[in-house]
């Protein structure tokens, strides 16, 4: 009877220790899981980055080769970020076709979901400097308005 009864369960030091076990890997996972989803965010941020100022660098481009319409004042550079969205005139095209730089404007993955995708991002003008960027008649480059500082040390808005 004794032998049946010892081998049915577990006992109250076995289930301790087992809790205490799980509890020991359970705190060392969480800051790992949001260490892994940060390092996620902060992926997307320089792809929607690297997206953008690549859409900026080919409206650039393409305004100084001739392709699109450039006022003689310009500089180049788009007047704001739907420009690269909606889609500019190619001149060189007999039927006036569209050139697009962007399907869409990506999101900064740690602006607030309810804004705009436009919304989300800094602006920064040709003629302001990149210490102390400022938006104006045209968009040279676009920072994040997130603040906090990046996995490696660098503040958002730097990258």
């Amino acid at each position: 009877m004794n032998r049946q009864r010892a081998t049915r369960g577990f006992t109250l030091i076995e289930m301790v220790v087992t809790l205490a076990i799980v509890g020991l890997l359970a705190s060392i996972a969480a800051p790992l899981t949001e260490t892994v989803i940060r390092r996620g965010k902060e992926q997307e941020l320089r792809t929607a980055l690297y997206q953008i100022r690549d859409a900026l660098d080919a409206y650039k481009r393409a305004a100084d080769s001739g392709r699109i319409e450039k006022l003689v004042a310009s500089n180049g550079y788009p007047a704001n970020l739907k420009v690269l969205v909606e889609g500019v005139r190619d001149l060189r095209s007999p039927k006036g076709a569209k050139i697009f730089f962007l399907r869409r404007i990506p999101r900064d993955p740690f602006g607030k979901p309810k804004r705009e995708a436009q919304d989300d991002w800094g602006l920064r003008s040709y003629d302001s400097p990149a210490q102390n960027p400022r938006d104006g008649e045209d968009v040279f480059d676009v920072y994040s308005k997130t603040r906090g500082k990046g996995l490696n040390g660098i503040a958002y808005s730097e990258w």
